[in-house]
């Protein structure tokens, strides 16, 4: 689906090793606009914040859906490279959807023109004013593309290229797609049947570690992630949830969803006097403190099982829809933007644990 970095030339390796590093600046500001704001959206407005049940974060769950105004949704697509013309059919990035100053200057957005606020260099990764385009554009409809600029051969460069990006791929090709490669099917999604199609579009969600109830954004970065599988390169796809209260990422180094967590008083004593935890956690991990509790960013990491991967023997074999795809590989405690030397604590709650830093 990608190359190796072994199997990649040296220009090839530099833009790999650039597009990582501009994915971890990016992992931290979506993180931040999707979940800390979301979370100050709620103080402001006196609400009380929707947290997650760490039930809803076991793999093949089906999440408690509570949909929420206040919550920074999106989708953002990063590529390592600039996809080719072909993806266009499923991945809808054209003219009239490319960030120019003509096309923002059709976008109605309340309180904002964003024409008149737009210059060219903005929306280059390396621009200070990068992510002050990023946030003006999240509240458009569909997903935001940021892709390798290709115009200049001077500099390895990404840009946020293209607004308003629709998925339009039919989940029972993705599903098709997926079952092929994992060898569940040979040709056809409905070739065994009705029933046995069903049960392989429902795993093609729990791969990507939704439900299969699961709707809107996460199906359309669910099915982006699927397609882009073909584009040959590094590709990574974030989606904020409203209903769910998360934001996953999926990328080659597996999925990972992050929420809010909140922690009673004696957790973060807990937290603060073991062995494993900080002793200044308060400061350097919650993003929020009362007397009562504190509220930390949670990263939950999965990983797939070996019936979600492709056999070793590349043969044939049977769906048995009650094998999980995925589990759980890590959960941890995330610092604070403004801490970067601090690292993040292992923290095990999502099954039951006496000891959750043990």
């Amino acid at each position: 689906m990608w190359a190796h970095k072994n199997e990649l030339s040296r220009e090839e390796r530099q833009v790999r090793l650039l597009y990582q590093a501009l994915r971890d600046e990016l992992d931290s500001y979506l993180i931040d606009y999707a979940l800390v704001e979301s979370f100050s959206n709620t103080q402001e407005k006196g609400e009380p914040y929707p947290f997650v049940s760490m039930r809803d974060l076991k793999p093949r769950a089906k999440v408690g859906e509570m949909e929420n105004k206040l919550m920074n949704a999106f989708i953002v697509i990063f590529t390592e490279r600039s996809l080719d013309s072909d993806i266009k059919k499923n991945i809808r990035f054209f003219a009239h959807n490319k960030v120019t100053k003509e096309n923002l200057g059709e976008l109605k957005l309340t309180g904002l023109n964003l024409a008149d606020r737009f210059h060219a260099k903005m929306k280059y990764f390396e621009s200070n004013r990068f992510f002050t385009l990023l946030r003006d554009l999240m509240p458009v409809d569909y997903a935001l593309l940021i892709q390798r600029d290709t115009s200049s051969k001077s500099k390895n460069r990404f840009m946020l290229s293209h607004f308003h990006v629709r998925v339009d791929w039919m989940i029972d090709s993705a599903a098709e797609s997926l079952g092929k490669e994992l060898r569940y099917i040979s040709k056809d999604l409905y070739e065994k049947g009705d029933q046995h199609a069903q049960e392989v579009m429902e795993k093609l969600f729990e791969y990507y570690s939704f439900h299969h109830s699961a709707s809107g954004r996460r199906t359309a970065a669910m099915l982006a992630a699927q397609y882009l599988r073909q584009a040959g390169c590094l590709s990574t796809v974030y989606v904020s949830s409203s209903e769910s209260r998360t934001l996953t990422k999926i990328s080659e180094d597996g999925i990972s969803k992050y929420l809010l967590i909140r922690l009673d008083s004696s957790a973060i004593e807990q937290i603060e006097k073991h062995p494993k935890g900080d002793p200044d956690f308060c400061r350097k991990y919650l993003i929020h403190k009362t007397d009562e509790f504190g509220v930390a960013v949670f990263q939950v990491v999965y990983v797939h099982t070996e019936h979600s991967k492709p056999p070793a023997d590349g043969k044939m074999r049977d769906l048995k829809a009650d094998l999980q795809w995925t589990r759980v590989r890590q959960q941890l405690l995330l610092p604070n933007k403004d801490h970067k030397t601090a690292r993040p604590l292992s923290y095990q709650v999502v099954y039951d644990q006496q000891d959750p830093l043990g």
